[in-house]
């Protein structure tokens, strides 16, 4: 027997019986978490960075020069209308003012004499006695020493304005800033910096501005022919603070610039909020919330979508618990949702999550909403 052969044999079949694999099943589809769309009432927000200001901000200056006496006030401090706030030494104010009204009396008596010295030369004139000259001479004299007790009566006003300068007052209600100057010091209308500010914040105004599309959107979206129309139907907006805290109480918003900023293409507007508890200062920061209700609208949350290219797309599910990317068309945002107005519609199946390695067209097997019926289509682009 061929040697060779003998021991060829057993190989050849342990070779043939390694090559047997068993069938192996398909992988089961992979499990989504998918939900139904509803529609119902919704509500989309609008937020704008806003800067807050009181009614009425006040640079508070001297409008005389002089030192610096004493401060009646604290910083912080509320103060009302008229209430004192500064008060500048008056001693030499009120020499001025005696000073000037010396010289008043000295310009009445010179017109008295003035007058005496006309009536004296008048009989003479008419008797021919003195030339005629002489009392035009003497009239001219008391038309000047009158004028001169105008004069020195201007000066004692101006003198007595000065003298009321002396105590600065608050210009309006409201509460006092920092203190730039101490008593003691030298005080004058040239200072660049003011002596304080005043801020009156019994009610704030609140600034922020639209770019031109978001004010097309402003006067599309709300009832009326004139922009003042337009004004008296929104709805109340609210305020963010710093903290995304929401301000207790609505505001209203109730101007319009005039024109649109060249340079940044928008156009400011202002709202308006109560403050009787003080909690908003003048300089504040915050932000403005526009609310807008919409009707029967379908919603989406934004973590269960993908942007591709400006555009947003949601996977829905379809006959045979397919899966499709589809576009969806954005009509506003709440914060957390989208509201749309296209490409999905109420009743339709979406996969919440887990769909960022799901191909168009791939089977899943949905966990969380009842199964599409057969023959259910599933709605396709709008163009």
């Amino acid at each position: 027997m061929n040697r060779s052969a003998f021991f060829w044999l057993p190989v050849v079949v342990l070779a043939a019986s390694c090559g047997q694999q068993p069938d192996q099943a398909p992988p089961p589809p992979p499990s989504v978490p998918v939900k139904t769309v509803e529609a119902g009432e919704q509500t989309a927000y609008k937020i704008y960075p806003a800067a807050i200001e009181g009614v009425a901000n006040v640079e508070i200056h001297s409008q005389i020069t002089g030192i610096l006496e004493h401060i009646f006030v604290d910083e912080g401090a509320f103060v009302k209308k008229g209430q004192p706030i500064f008060r500048i030494d008056q001693r030499p104010f009120v020499a001025e003012l005696n000073k000037v009204k010396a010289s008043e009396q000295s310009a009445e008596a010179a017109a008295a004499n003035a007058r005496l010295e006309v009536e004296k030369i008048t009989p003479l004139v008419d008797n021919h006695v003195v030339a005629e000259n002489q009392l035009r001479t003497a009239k001219s004299n008391l038309e000047q020493a009158v004028a001169g007790i105008e004069q020195a009566k201007a000066s004692v006003a101006a003198a007595e304005i000065d003298l009321g300068y002396t105590v600065i007052t608050a210009p309006a209600s409201g509460y006092i800033s920092r203190l730039n100057k101490k008593p003691g010091s030298i005080i004058s209308p040239a200072d660049p910096q003011p002596l304080t500010s005043l801020s009156d914040i019994r009610q704030v105004r609140v600034y922020f501005s639209l770019a031109e599309g978001d004010f097309i959107a402003f006067k599309n979206n709300y009832p009326g022919a004139t922009l003042d129309e337009k004004l008296k139907h929104l709805p109340p907006v609210a305020l963010l603070l710093p903290d995304d805290s929401l301000y207790a109480e609505p505001g209203h918003v109730d101007m319009i610039d005039g024109q649109f900023d060249k340079n940044t293409g928008t156009v400011t507007m202002r709202a308006s909020f109560p403050n009787g508890e003080g909690m908003l200062r003048s300089g504040n920061t915050g932000k403005i919330r526009f609310s807008q209700s919409f009707s029967n609208t379908v919603s989406i949350p934004q973590a269960s979508t993908v942007e591709i290219q400006d555009k947003i797309y949601v996977f829905i599910i379809g006959d045979s618990n397919k899966v499709r990317k589809q576009p969806i068309m954005v009509l506003a945002s709440t914060g957390r949702d989208y509201l749309v107005n296209g490409g999905i519609k109420a009743g339709d199946r979406y996969v919440i999550s887990g769909f960022e390695h799901l191909q168009d067209g791939a089977t899943v097997q949905p966990v969380g909403a009842p199964v599409a019926p057969s023959g259910e289509s599933t709605p396709s682009p709008k163009k």
